[in-house]
């Protein structure tokens, strides 16, 4: 969903109707984008131009079965990735707008109302540990609030389990990978059937 008409203006809102996301691989956990992605708010039009780096929803591994990376809301994450390493850095929006334009776009695209908002509260707590990031944020703590008091009882049982699960299961495959390196590295140089084995490695963010 994209393209709400602002009557105040005329001007058509949200994602361009023929929009589509096409990205190239830079690493296990970054994307470039490939073709332009604008975005028309009730002011200004913003443009993520082609090369610009994204990562898609920056969700902690433990909430990943909550919120997934992708989503219907993946233009509006792309566009906030772009708003807050751009936009944001030349002085020409604040986080805290930044953060109200990532609420409205994924409003526009349909995104249901509490996930959404969850998802605000999760990038203005975010905000905090910016330097820039503090400026306005009590304008905006009553809901944070209000919204962290209301996903905590959801989203804080599982996640617990999982941050316990991972380590567990990282030491798991620790001890497996001990003995096929172990036994890699006493085969003969010459054998072929020496194939690399990959070392675990315990991460908490996707």
């Amino acid at each position: 969903m994209s393209g709400v008409v602002d009557e105040t203006t005329q001007a058509t809102l949200g994602f361009e109707m023929d929009s589509t996301v096409d990205v190239r691989e830079v690493d296990e956990t970054t994307w470039a984008i490939l073709r332009e992605l604008c975005y028309q708010g009730k002011k200004d039009r913003f443009t993520v131009p082609v090369e610009q780096k994204t990562d898609f929803a920056s969700v902690p591994r433990v909430f990943v079965w909550f919120l997934p990376r992708y989503g219907r809301y993946t233009k509006a994450a792309i566009l906030h990735d772009y708003l807050w390493s751009v936009e944001v850095p030349a002085g020409r929006i604040s986080r805290v707008d930044a953060d109200g334009l990532f609420r409205q776009a994924m409003r526009e695209l349909g995104v249901p109302f509490l996930r959404r908002w969850i998802m605000w509260a999760a990038v203005r707590w975010g905000a905090l540990v910016k330097s820039d990031g503090r400026r306005g944020w009590l304008k905006e703590a009553w809901r944070v609030l209000a919204v962290t008091v209301v996903a905590l009882p959801i989203v804080a049982p599982a996640a617990v389990v999982i941050l316990l699960t991972l380590p567990i299961f990282y030491l798991v495959e620790f001890l497996v990978w001990i003995p096929l390196e172990i036994s890699r590295r006493v085969r003969p140089r010459g054998d072929r059937g020496a194939k690399v084995v990959n070392k675990p490695t315990l991460q908490l963010k996707l």
